[in-house]
């Protein structure tokens, strides 16, 4: 924990008399909380967040881990930092075991994990899991000879294209799919008219489905437990990270845990 002494001071000065976006940052923040120790803790983070940008790399991502407390704060820094216009995400991780503050409090469950990039030209690789085997049971009940799959639509959310608007199988509407790419999908029996003037939709194999898309809200990552746990307060799984390394590096890349 940081406290508002004599070095919290002494960052202070130094970060504001250098002027610029964090400078004001800081000068706001001082103007709300005062000589606390959450503007000790955000004094201290900026100078680190700004080495942080300047030693990664045009493609890379930072991830900063917090909590409900500070996270509202950090954007703001972060912004400063970064470049509002490279914030990414706002990512919400569920922990198994709620933090309780008796009968005065809702349990606080989740952790905040901010995602900026240093450009836009970043790299990113958007990570599934498993289904829910009670989705695929609902979702996926039609089987042919190629396995298990559901049915999509085909009808176009933009109803003003006129290149793709045309017949198919007695049906006019606008459809995502060109013509050309609609009868290759039928000759391949991907298209299926449930009855006559049924709007067609198209089968997705199960086989074919990368898997559940992983959204900002991750809730399928327990907090570290049995022999992971090291008893630190903020320990991040080897899940967590294992997600987090692999949506935003390949295996080879340098990866700072700072």
């Amino acid at each position: 924990t940081w406290q508002w002494d004599e070095t919290a001071i002494q960052t202070y000065t130094r970060e504001v008399e250098k002027g610029g976006p964090i400078a004001d940052a800081l000068r706001a923040f001082n103007l709300i909380l005062g000589s606390s120790n959450m503007m000790a803790y955000l004094t201290m983070m900026a100078p680190r967040l700004k080495e942080l940008h300047r030693v990664l790399k045009p493609t890379g991502s930072l991830y900063l881990h917090c909590d409900p407390t500070a996270s509202h704060y950090l954007k703001v820094l972060l912004d400063m930092v970064f470049g509002a216009e490279n914030f990414r995400n706002e990512l919400i991780w569920v922990r198994s075991n709620p933090k309780s503050l008796g009968t005065v409090n809702f349990p606080n469950c989740t952790d905040t994990i901010l995602r900026y990039t240093k450009t836009s030209k970043y790299f990113f690789k958007q990570p599934y899991g498993e289904h829910n085997p009670e989705y695929v049971k609902s979702a996926y009940k039609y089987k042919d000879e190629n396995g298990v799959y559901r049915l999509l639509p085909l009808l176009n959310p933009n109803d003003n294209r006129p290149n793709l608007t045309y017949e198919f199988l007695g049906v006019n509407r606008v459809w995502r799919w060109t013509r050309e790419r609609m009868n290759e999908a039928f000759a391949k029996g991907l298209i299926v008219q449930l009855k006559p003037g049924a709007v067609p939709q198209y089968k997705k194999y199960l086989q074919d489905s990368k898997g559940r898309t992983i959204t900002n809200c991750w809730v399928d990552i327990p907090q570290a437990s049995g022999n992971e746990a090291l008893g630190y307060p903020t320990q991040k799984p080897l899940a967590l990270l294992e997600r987090i390394i692999n949506a935003s590096s390949n295996p080879g890349d340098v990866v700072l845990d700072p």
